[in-house]
């Protein structure tokens, strides 16, 4: 059988942190191989190790340091765009390369809430895909589409959710969150407001959670996705952790459940890039924990290579049903990562 080439990808972002991981993570991949980069006006024409403050605990891949780093519209060498851009920007930019006959991945928060455009998480509902072709045909599209991955604290919180809704049915959701300083880019949060301190704001965020959980375990219908109709209320709080964002949850449920059926419904969650073996997909998605005080942000955010989400401390709660506490690597699972795996799944339904 005559090996398929490799996709071409371009990388929109490319020198920021998540671009750099998305990088990282394309190194030798069996479906992908890097072809263009793009990032700001100024770095437009020139070699990508000239302009990019590589960051990561890696080496930066040989194969990319020679690539001409273009601007964020079309054209570019590539078969899919993964975009990792500020919203502000992504808006314009990845409605271009879509318009343009780009697949387009999206890591920003510009088109997650449309009910024409999937917000994806391929564990719990690779179904949504279902939906790209009455985008193409509502936006004008050709061959070009978008495809959106959660917010970095929602899928971490939402993988915990999707076996809870699947076997007891979910009420309401509160969730407060102590976010790694990572989670704000770089170089983030000046060190003199961080260290010593915590930080009980994060623009935008805790709105983005009480909303994409929703959406993400709804139902797609043929002309839109329709959000589930459970209530989530979070509170934000950026903590001096270089990566991994900590969740404390409480979830009020549907049906009665004991705190042992809880555990086994998360930890023997499973879903279609498990089935299908994909090549980011993590062997278990959800990873229990019964120690007293795991998971901890430096224990467990490299779990499954970071593709895992950590779930401890399941417990009953006095005004909900339960309480339980997780952790996710936020540039891993809930961004670079996340875009890859929605990568790899839509090569598996037929769709890059």
């Amino acid at each position: 059988m005559k090996k398929q080439a490799k996709r071409r990808v371009g990388i929109l972002g490319a020198t920021g942190t998540v671009g750099q991981r998305v990088i990282h993570l394309l190194r030798n991949h069996p479906y992908f191989e890097v072809t263009a980069l793009a990032a700001s006006d100024r770095s437009e024409g020139k070699r990508f190790a000239d302009v990019c403050n590589w960051k990561l605990p890696f080496e930066m891949p040989a194969k990319v340091k020679n690539i001409k780093v273009f601007a964020c519209k079309p054209p570019l060498d590539c078969d899919v765009v993964i975009s990792s851009l500020p919203s502000d920007i992504a808006l314009e930019a990845e409605g271009a390369f879509a318009a343009a006959g780009y697949p387009v991945i999206s890591n920003s928060s510009s088109y997650r809430m449309p009910e024409d455009v999937p917000l994806v998480v391929p564990e719990i509902n690779p179904d949504h895909l279902d939906i790209i072709p009455y985008q193409q045909k509502k936006r004008g599209y050709d061959k070009g589409y978008l495809v959106t991955n959660p917010n970095c604290t929602t899928i971490g919180l939402v993988m915990a959710l999707a076996p809870l809704q699947a076997a007891f049915g979910l009420e309401a959701v509160m969730m407060t969150s102590m976010q790694a300083i990572s989670g704000a880019g770089y170089p983030g949060v000046a060190s003199m407001d961080i260290i010593d301190n915590v930080i009980p704001h994060i623009g935008g965020e805790e709105e983005k959670v009480e909303c994409e959980p929703q959406k993400i375990l709804g139902k797609c219908l043929r002309t839109k996705i329709v959000s589930a109709p459970f209530l989530v209320s979070a509170q934000c709080n950026r903590v001096p952790v270089q990566d991994g964002h900590l969740e404390s949850v409480r979830v009020k449920l549907k049906k009665k459940a004991t705190v042992e059926q809880v555990a086994e419904v998360l930890a023997n969650y499973q879903g279609l890039p498990q089935e299908l073996k994909l090549p980011s997909a993590p062997a278990h998605p959800i990873i229990v924990r019964t120690e007293k005080d795991r998971p901890q942000p430096r224990l467990d955010r490299d779990a499954e290579n970071g593709m895992a989400t950590v779930v401890g401390r399941i417990s009953k709660d006095t005004i909900f049903d339960f309480k339980f506490t997780l952790i996710s690597h936020n540039t891993v699972r809930g961004a670079a990562g996340a875009a890859l795996l929605n990568a790899e799944l839509l090569v598996a339904k037929g769709l890059l």
